[in-house]
């Protein structure tokens, strides 16, 4: 039976259109079936709604053991869920063995934060005590992206569980695979039925998802669908919203600072994941000098030797985009640039192979116009030649989105000055901006989200804060001016 939907407990073809996702390296089929329903959406949210009166009042052991469980589950499975990601969106069998390794690892992680960020407090006061403690929101809507579609809806998942939420899970239609062994090992844990909830589909599914009677939205896509996101639940705040939209993220180069080193780090600052990363390197900020040149010659160098390939071939550093559709944004967004005055140094091109196949491109944009504040999630490095430090701080803040950004360089000095200055919520020196680790905050300002990051603080927004003032019985009260 197709999957479309998984409510209460048990799978179910979908009500929707027929959908399937193709490999973007092989064209092989690797998922089919219909969408769910908005019907079938109802009743997913219907099931959570009532799973969640038993959920929440487990002891909070209880459910922490439910999730340890369901850690050893995908640790056994990380074989099949490293598969089921390479063969949907086409990254490296090393970077989706990667992916596993992190969505059991997430784990242990989401308990800490879950103890340090929304624990409880219990204080000895004159009248008695103050207790502070959490509660859930109530059924939260996930919203999977396609380029890590395990880790990162997991990184929603599991704080919301741990919190005694309950889920409706919709994963991206461009990577579904994965979901359905996430849900073989929700089993495998004991996780009652209801808890989670799966409704595949595209936009509809979506839409209904929104619609429905949910306490809160767990979002990780564009900026254009989170800013729909917020407009959509404008005047209710009584939804929580945790929008994690991207960003057209700055790299600075400036000497002194190991030029092989240098393009080493720009390159796979904007190159891993075939750029699919909302953390990756957009633009990259070098002094206008002979070093800013040599920078710009050794990153050209790299992206010309990349060996790209399918998720299965060996010694593969970047696979394909994860469709054709998206291969051809990018070679448009790549003339987009030319004719405003870019100048390609190595050009991205489809390659002959077909699919989502394209190389890395690397685009000077010093002399450029109107070049669009936009996340291009591809492949493509713009260079931007700069004559101050001061300058390249004043352009890499020039954008609407705020997620990561980095300095490369040796110099304490502009460390700090680019530490204190710069727009991001992720700032790396002498890493790639890519790198970001599961027990600190991921997210940003601006266009990169609405001030909710996730990753160890996917906590704070999991639940919500109960302060009490409690006195074991009740005694009269003194103050001035009041009757004795």
């Amino acid at each position: 039976m197709a999957k479309g939907s998984y409510i209460d407990g048990k799978w179910s073809a979908g009500e929707g259109d027929w959908f399937e996702k193709t490999c973007p390296a092989t064209g092989d089929t690797s998922w089919e079936g219909q969408a769910a329903s908005p019907s079938q959406v109802h009743k997913a949210i219907e099931s959570a709604r009532a799973a969640g009166e038993s959920w929440r009042r487990l002891p909070q052991h209880d459910r922490t053991t439910v999730l340890e469980a369901y850690a050893e589950a995908v640790g056994e499975r990380a074989e099949r869920i490293s598969e089921a990601i390479s063969r949907d969106m086409g990254k490296p069998r090393w970077e989706s063995m990667g992916e596993a390794g992190a969505m059991k690892g997430k784990i242990a992680i989401s308990i800490a934060a879950q103890v340090e960020r929304a624990g409880g407090r219990h204080d000895e006061t004159a009248f008695g005590s103050a207790i502070l403690s959490h509660r859930p929101h109530g059924v939260m809507a996930v919203f999977g992206p396609f380029n890590f579609p395990g880790h990162l809806p997991n990184g929603h998942i599991i704080p919301a569980l741990l919190a005694g939420n309950t889920c409706v899970f919709k994963p991206s239609e461009l990577a579904p695979a994965v979901a359905d062994i996430m849900v073989e090992c929700f089993e495998a844990a004991g996780l009652p039925a209801g808890v989670l909830n799966v409704v595949h589909g595209g936009r509809s599914t979506g839409s209904a998802l929104l619609d429905g009677d949910i306490n809160g939205v767990l979002f990780t896509g564009s900026a254009a669908t989170g800013t729909a996101f917020h407009r959509h639940f404008a005047g209710r705040p009584e939804v929580i919203l945790a929008l994690e939209m991207g960003g057209n993220n700055p790299l600075i180069i400036w000497d002194p600072a190991d030029v092989d080193a240098a393009a080493d780090i720009a390159a796979q600052s904007a190159f891993l994941t075939s750029g699919q990363r909302c953390s990756c390197a957009r633009r990259v900020f070098v002094p206008d000098n002979k070093f800013g040149e040599q920078v710009v010659e050794a990153i050209v160098e790299r992206a010309r030797g990349l060996k790209i390939g399918a998720w299965d071939e060996d010694d593969v550093f970047m696979g394909p985009l994860v469709s054709e559709k998206a291969a051809a944004a990018a070679t448009d967004f790549q003339m987009m640039l030319s004719k405003a005055g870019g100048k390609p140094l190595r050009r991205l091109k489809r390659m002959d192979r077909g699919g989502g196949f394209v190389t890395a491109g690397v685009i000077d944009v010093t002399s450029a116009s109107d070049v669009p504040d936009e996340e291009l999630f591809g492949p493509l490095m713009q260079i931007c030649r700069v004559k101050t430090f001061e300058s390249a701080i004043a352009r890499a803040n020039d954008t609407r989105f705020g997620l990561s950004g980095g300095l490369v360089s040796d110099d304490d000095a502009l460390w700090l000055q680019a530490h204190r200055e710069l727009k991001a919520g992720i700032l790396n020196r002498n890493r790639p901006t890519a790198g970001a680790a599961g027990n600190m905050p991921f997210g940003g300002p601006g266009l990169s989200g609405n001030f909710r990051p996730g990753a160890y603080y996917a906590a704070d927004y999991c639940a919500w804060p109960q302060a009490s003032q409690v006195s074991d019985k009740a005694e009269r009260l003194k103050a001035q001016g009041f009757p004795g």
